[in-house]
């Protein structure tokens, strides 16, 4: 091994034996292979590896695995200069410093991310690794909470602008607890800009000591009062809490129920009354069978593996969870085969699904996916979503009628579920739904809706002309003096005039497709339809749920709510609003 190691070098080959002129090897001498020094070798390599880290720190990290230098270290020796070590250790710019701290600012910010984070040696030596500057040291925790402050400042300043720029702003409005106890409300804005994009952000989450209705009316008075858009809130969306709705009831604006939330509440009803109960508990039993017990959950990972399957745990479903009812049954089908085998080879007492039972589950499968589908379609921020409710629901009602072939448990849950979702559909706010399908250049010939019903949706479209028209005039100033004797009367009859012309222009358009956005479409004809504009910016930008909301309180999940518990309620409001205001930034 000895003998070995000598003929190849010292140190993996980066430093040879000096020979003599015989041939022979010098083995008291040792040449580096980068810079030709030499050095006298008395079976102990430390000053060798000392010599590596001082001069050809590029090797030293290295020297003492099995690799031998590559060519590039052979032929291009890099060697630390003095400069380089003086770049080191010199201290950094201070342009470059703060750069450096904005930048951790912001991370925390956007990821809500502890403060302490700065106090971690970890991310200390990461910085002066990228960096190369080995004096870097981070910010203070107070450094740090400073540059969140002015960062938030200057985001609220930019969504002012926004806001006062706006000429109609929708709100939606949610509670939420923390791990603390502490009670807040979360209020996010919806507008179409002057570019016809749809802005959505938070506007606050406010800790509240009340949640009763005139608290929560007040509270959403304040916030509007905040951001000074008092006159322009058109409309509140909340999910179907009493205390929201009788809130909603003294605020002066329209009310829009969250759609998704009576979805999901219609799904509730079915699935008790239409005869699942019993194999949704057989469901949840074995689920639970092996999520709680990592001997089982292992060997159903083997037969998954051995059938050919992806190895993944089972679903269990959650009642507040939206959806997660039909995640657990299209696992259980997809895992139908491995999970037989599972316990085909232990010891239970289980009441394992029959072949019937996997067959209903299927059924439910198909009865489940598409209120799925319509849940998250309806939940997005980033698009259209208030003039899709009624072409969904349309879609949903014709998925849930009664066919020949549907079993007995099946009836049953279509009948529930449709005259449930009819209930909660006729207390929704179905003026400004129809007004909005009717302004989305995609479902104007508003065939979700019966012919009966249509041309009153015109005539109520005709009725908000005539209104933003009276209020236009009340807000011009009046003109001067001089013009006083022009014909006024004519005037206004002309101007109604055209508003019915534009509506009738608009009404004989062609249909988009399905793919084209709305607002792309107003962006292109804003011009030849002024006075329709205001309308579908105000109409088109309400959201048709309060998810937006929501999403405030689950912007990184279980971790983000721990994290909250040791918060104090005053910054949570500046932490949860930035995180927002950057991610969708």
């Amino acid at each position: 091994m000895e003998q070995s190691s000598k003929r190849s070098g010292l140190l993996n080959g980066r430093f040879i034996f000096k020979k003599f002129s015989d041939g022979s090897l010098d083995k008291r001498t040792v040449i580096c292979i980068y810079c030709q020094a030499e050095f006298q070798y008395h079976r102990s390599t430390s000053s060798l590896q000392y010599h590596l880290r001082a001069k050809h720190a590029f090797a030293s990290s290295s020297c003492t695995t099995d690799n031998p230098p590559t060519a590039n270290e052979s032929i291009q020796p890099q060697q630390s200069t003095l400069a380089e070590y003086q770049d080191r250790y010199k201290p950094m710019d201070q342009t470059k410093y703060n750069t450096l701290t904005n930048a951790i600012a912001k991370w925390i910010a956007m990821d809500c991310r502890p403060l302490n984070i700065v106090n971690d040696r970890g991310l200390r030596d990461v910085i002066q690794i990228a960096s190369s500057n080995q004096l870097y040291t981070l910010p203070s925790e107070g450094t740090i909470a400073s540059r969140i402050h002015d960062l938030y400042n200057n985001e609220k300043t930019t969504k002012l602008e926004l806001l006062k720029n706006a000429l109609a702003v929708a709100l939606t409005g949610d509670h939420w607890t923390s791990l603390s106890n502490h009670s807040y409300l979360g209020v996010t804005a919806h507008l179409i800009d002057a570019s016809w994009t749809l802005q959505s952000f938070a506007l606050t989450v406010m800790h509240t000591e009340e949640r009763h209705a005139e608290s929560c009316a007040e509270c959403f008075l304040d916030v509007a009062k905040e951001w000074n858009i008092q006159e322009k809130v058109t409309t509140i969306s909340t999910d179907t809490a009493h205390n929201m709705i009788a809130a909603d009831s003294r605020l002066p604006f329209e009310h829009m129920t969250c759609i998704a939330h009576s979805l999901q509440r219609s799904i509730t009803v079915a699935l008790s009354d239409g005869g699942f109960e019993n194999i949704l508990e057989k469901c949840r039993k074995l689920v639970g069978h092996f999520k709680h017990n990592p001997i089982n959950n292992t060997e159903l990972g083997i037969q998954q593996a051995a059938k050919g399957q992806k190895e993944e745990p089972l679903v269990q479903d959650i009642s507040t969870r939206w959806n997660s009812t039909l995640g657990m049954v299209q696992h259980l089908l997809c895992n139908k085969a491995a999970i037989t085998a599972t316990l085909a080879l232990q010891k239970q007492k289980l009441s394992v699904p029959t072949g019937k039972d996997f067959e209903k589950l299927q059924k439910l499968e198909t009865l489940l996916e598409p209120c799925r589908f319509v849940t998250e379609l309806l939940g997005g921020e980033l698009y259209v979503s208030c003039s899709v409710v009624l072409p969904a629901f349309c879609h949903i009602f014709s998925v849930m009628e009664v066919s020949d072939d549907d079993p007995e448990y099946v009836i049953q849950f279509k009948n529930t579920f449709t005259a449930d979702l009819i209930k909660h559909k006729e207390g929704t706010n179905m003026r400004f739904l129809k007004i909005a399908t009717a302004l989305d250049p995609r479902f104007k010939h508003l065939k979700c809706l019966p012919k009966s019903e249509r041309d009153e949706v015109w005539n109520m479209m005709s009725e908000v002309l005539k209104e933003q028209h009276s209020n236009a005039e009340t807000t011009e100033p009046e003109p001067p003096k001089k013009k006083m004797n022009l014909p006024l009367v004519a005037d206004d009859e002309n101007e109604c005039a055209s508003i019915y012309t534009a509506l009738d222009r608009y009404r004989a358009e062609p249909v988009i497709s399905m793919e084209t956005c709305p607002l792309e479409w107003w962006s292109k004809h804003e011009g030849a339809y002024k006075c329709l504009a205001y309308v579908a910016r105000k109409y088109l930008a309400t959201p048709a749920t309060a998810v937006p909301c929501e999403r405030l309180f689950s912007l990184s999940g279980d971790i983000v709510n721990k994290k909250w518990a040791a918060l104090a309620p005053v910054n949570v409001n500046k932490l949860v609003c930035l995180s927002d205001w950057l991610n969708k930034k």
